[in-house]
């Protein structure tokens, strides 16, 4: 009986924190602030064309490339381009799994 009323009072004050929120504004800066992080990803193409690579290059050429300008970048390079070559071996990393698991963890 106890955990009824709790439950009860939670979903209450929720409702209430979503009404005082879309009074305030919050949810709806919450919500411009989701779709401004998702627009910033990097799509397949930015990342092979950050890699140098095609889409019917194997994972291995991938991860050759990526050592390759990686270690370019940490010795005399940018710490922008070397995040640039992370993100988009990240982003294809997710591709090639999602082909049939051909990027090894």
């Amino acid at each position: 009986m106890g955990g009824g009323i709790l439950a009860r009072a939670f979903v209450q004050a929720y409702r209430q924190a979503l009404a005082n929120a879309s009074k305030n504004g919050t949810a709806q800066e919450a919500m411009q602030n989701t779709i401004h992080r998702a627009s910033k990803a990097m799509t397949e193409q930015e990342a092979r064309q950050i890699l140098g690579v095609s889409e019917g290059t194997a994972w291995e050429e991938i991860l050759k490339k990526y050592d390759v300008l990686f270690e370019r970048n940490t010795k005399n390079g940018s710490f922008y381009l070397q995040s640039k070559v992370h993100r988009a071996k990240e982003c294809l990393d997710a591709v090639y799994k999602g082909k049939g698991g051909s990027a090894p963890s």
